[in-house]
């Protein structure tokens, strides 16, 4: 009886064995991810739960977090200045991002060219303002468009011209701040739109200049349509950068004058700076939710065709 049990186990050790070896190899990608999962969980998915229950609690940083509902959000919806900020941040949107596609697009398409002399000294050029920090871009922007002593208006007086209230202006302010973000990060959305066209198969244009297509009929039916993933994942890029702008108005304008420059971000970053961290969490999310919605008609508007 036991040399019959004998190979019986022996035959039922075996499918053990191999499934423990199976096991062993297919855990290995898991064992390798969980660091990662372990810091995103910590550090991103926890934050958010936890922002997202404080936004229905009033809480000032200390002490016990008292529950009151939905009251953040109401206050924020029927809030003049919550409004106020996301019609300030929809206004730069409307001043930066078309203007940056057009204007990236086109020294991107420049770039491109095989023939153009010196094209990795004009790529650096273009980028160097995006790896500058930005705080000292601020700072040098407050210098030239200084109302009396700014560079630009003593250009402007030497002109004849009169001097402009740059900073000072609720009409001048936005479209300054505008020109501020769109010196400073055309240079990447260029290097995004210079990988999408580096993608393309020549041989399109080359058919195409046989066919006798002229330079602008090739961009607006080869290159834009093949380039349009690329754009839209600028633009999405953009709109969140847009609508998160903080540093520019609080260095250059502190938001005003007559809260004109009050962006989505720099209204946020009021309530937490009076330590009103539910209504702030409140406003992050609701953010979130503008954001995600505008990104989505972005992509259905700028999806291929196919």
């Amino acid at each position: 009886m036991s040399a019959t049990v004998a190979p019986v186990q022996a035959r039922s050790a075996v499918p053990a064995r191999r499934w423990r070896r199976v096991l062993r190899r297919r855990s290995w990608p898991y064992i390798f991810v969980t660091p990662f999962v372990a810091v995103f969980a910590a550090f991103s998915v926890y934050p958010m739960v936890f922002t997202l229950r404080l936004s229905f609690t009033k809480w000032r940083g200390t002490g016990a977090a008292q529950w009151v509902g939905w009251d953040n959000y109401t206050y924020l919806l029927t809030n003049p200045s919550f409004w106020a900020s996301l019609k300030n941040s929809a206004v730069l949107w409307l001043l930066v991002v078309p203007a940056q596609m057009a204007l990236a697009l086109a020294i991107a398409v420049l770039l491109n060219h095989a023939a153009l002399r010196l094209r990795n000294l004009y790529r650096v050029a273009i980028i160097i303002p995006f790896v500058t920090p930005l705080v000292a871009v601020a700072q040098i922007w407050i210098v030239l468009f200084d109302q009396d002593y700014g560079a630009v208006n003593s250009v402007l007086g030497a002109l004849g011209l009169p001097h402009v209230g740059w900073l000072v202006t609720s009409q001048w302010a936005k479209p300054t701040l505008a020109l501020l973000f769109i010196w400073k990060t055309t240079g990447f959305i260029m290097i995004i739109l210079l990988s999408g066209l580096q993608a393309i198969d020549p041989a399109y244009y080359e058919a195409a200049a046989i066919d006798g297509a002229s330079r602008l009929q090739q961009v607006t039916a080869i290159t834009l349509p093949l380039l349009r993933r690329t754009l839209m994942f600028a633009v999405v890029m953009q709109t969140l950068a847009v609508f998160q702008m903080f540093t520019e108005p609080y260095v250059v304008t502190k938001g005003g004058p007559y809260s004109s420059t009050t962006t989505a971000g720099l209204y946020l970053y009021n309530h937490i700076n009076r330590a009103d961290l539910g209504t702030g969490s409140a406003n992050s999310f609701l953010l979130v939710v503008i954001v995600m919605g505008l990104s989505l008609i972005f992509v259905r508007l700028l999806r291929p065709k196919d």
